[in-house]
């Protein structure tokens, strides 16, 4: 059965390396697989890249109907998550590989999906959740995109080993989103925006 990984990089292809971050990296390369072989792989711009804010979500939605069983990369922040999760992709964090050497790992078992993250019974690409897009969150987000917050489940850890880059990156991604969560409640409160 074939079926597509989808692995966040920077020129993209096979020899490519793994980018340390997801909703950031410049490419994603698709890669088809059946069983442990790779059969093609095809390269997508990521235009979200340089957003101001969201670029993980959107970034997300950009390739999840592309992956039916995983994405690759090295750090995944939290909205990204809930967008995979909702669609019954496991999210596998790697850093140090080219593509090929992390689909391989992958699909032979040396590396594993991030706990608490979605498993893939079929092959359909979806999951649990309703919908590709936010829905509940699996547990992430309630009240869809624009009225949720994010609150951890377990699957929040931080691997030791993650790029310090990565880390610099979620920071920013998480400053972010506490700033869109500050200016939400200050609408909805009647108060000043710039609260």
């Amino acid at each position: 059965m074939t079926t597509t990984i989808v692995v966040a990089t920077t020129e993209g292809g096979l020899d490519d390396r793994v980018s340390p971050v997801f909703g950031r990296a410049p490419t994603f390369t698709v890669v088809e697989v059946e069983g442990n072989e790779i059969r093609g792989s095809e390269v997508v711009a990521n235009p979200f890249k340089d957003s101001g804010s969201g670029a993980g979500i959107q970034a997300a939605q950009l390739v999840a109907h592309r992956a039916h069983r995983a994405a690759l990369a090295g750090n995944f922040g939290p909205n990204v998550s809930g967008v995979f999760s909702a669609a019954g992709i496991e999210l596998v964090p790697v850093s140090g590989m080219t593509v090929r050497e992390a689909v391989v790992a992958y699909t032979s078992g040396k590396v594993t999906p991030s706990p608490g993250t979605a498993s893939v019974s079929s092959g359909s690409g979806m999951g649990a959740g309703p919908g590709r897009g936010m829905g509940q969150g699996m547990g992430r987000r309630s009240g869809g995109m624009n009225g949720g917050a994010w609150a951890p489940s377990g699957a929040g850890a931080l691997d030791p080993n993650t790029d310090p880059q990565a880390l610099k990156q979620r920071i920013a991604d998480l400053e972010t989103q506490l700033a869109q969560v500050r200016r939400k409640l200050s609408e909805t409160q009647g108060g000043d925006r710039d609260a």
